[in-house]
């Protein structure tokens, strides 16, 4: 199993949990499909990852939100013996390495990987003697799959920025571009790039089918576009590639109404963390937020008309919650 990143780089002082929680959240993900447990450990990791002193016992660790008695337990053993039982029988468990390995190839989920694995396929070497059991997104997986594992530096993402938003803003100068995720978040690199993209027309009550807007975004991006996994009315997925000299890079941009960018920009910046926390506050206040809109929750308990947002600084003001720059919402 792959070891995943802890959530707060080389400045967290409990790391070494830190990537025993992540590693636990993707074995559930991915072999046992607990959401439940996954997003249990995701949010005990960025507990820890935030937190400013090393913890020394799981009593201690419990004292936070977010950890309870079983995590707690862990972190004790974890002290005491320098191990995990758990996560010992799990890189034992060659279905289970399997699984975790082919749900790193871009378009496999858990439950592909484990029909492959069922099948007998349990390596990217058996998958590139199988590709007929693989569809279009897979085969382009299986084809980047070392590149896509190498993380995007910022410097890199800075020059696809560049190029985007030249390339939009001299097609239509009223094109307004964000590239989101850990990207805005200030993170020095990124595992790909995700663009969001509107237009003042690109509404709601109009139908943009058209229009043809997301097509001619991609084609104005033509020579640094490899492949195309998907291009449909409001979503393109595919491979973007700087020059010959550049690794292939995973892509995805989105196309949002105008009357919802805010509410996206601030979903698709993340972390999940922050934005669970927002979400809770936003109903604490009687609101409900999602990518899409912030609604106020009726007398009835149904929530009402989506409220005119013309900035993330909006969404923080009506719910009453600080307002926190991109780079402070790494929870």
């Amino acid at each position: 199993m792959s070891k995943r990143k802890n959530p707060a780089g080389d400045d967290n002082l409990n790391a070494d949990f830190c990537d025993f929680l992540m590693e636990l959240a993707e074995y559930e993900k991915n072999v046992t499909r607990n959401i439940h447990k996954y997003n249990a450990y995701r949010k005990a990791a960025s507990v820890l990852a935030a937190h400013q002193t090393r913890i020394k016992s799981g009593d201690e660790a419990k004292s936070l939100n977010g950890i309870g008695d079983k995590i707690s337990k862990k972190i004790d053993e974890f002290l005491q013996t320098g191990k995990l039982k758990k996560l010992e029988n799990i890189h034992q468990d060659k279905n289970a390495q399997a699984i975790s390995m082919l749900t790193r190839v871009s378009g496999i989920g858990p439950v592909k990987a484990a029909d492959l694995v069922n099948s007998g396929i349990t390596t990217i070497e058996d998958l590139a003697k199988n590709k007929d059991k693989l569809n279009h997104h897979q085969l382009l997986g299986l084809k980047y799959f070392l590149d896509f594992e190498k993380k995007i530096p910022r410097s890199e993402i800075q020059e696809i920025e560049k190029i985007i938003h030249d390339r939009l803003k001299k097609y239509d100068e009223n094109f307004t571009i964000t590239i989101c995720g850990s990207y805005r978040r200030g993170k020095p690199e990124s595992g790909d790039i995700d663009v969001l993209v509107t237009h003042p027309s690109v509404k709601l009550s109009k139908k943009n089918k058209d229009d043809k807007f997301l097509s001619n975004v991609v084609a104005l991006l033509g020579d640094i576009i490899t492949d195309t996994i998907s291009l449909g009315d409001t979503k393109f997925m595919g491979v973007c590639r700087l020059s010959a000299n550049h690794i292939p890079r995973r892509l995805d941009i989105r196309l949002i109404p105008s009357e919802q960018y805010y509410c996206a920009v601030l979903y698709f910046t993340g972390s999940d963390v922050f934005n669970k926390q927002m979400r809770a506050h936003a109903l604490e206040n009687r609101f409900t937020l999602n990518e899409y809109s912030l609604k106020p929750i009726g007398e009835t308990g149904m929530p009402g008309e989506p409220i005119p947002i013309e900035s993330e600084e909006d969404i923080f003001d009506y719910i009453d919650y600080p307002y926190k720059k991109p780079e402070e919402r790494n929870v």
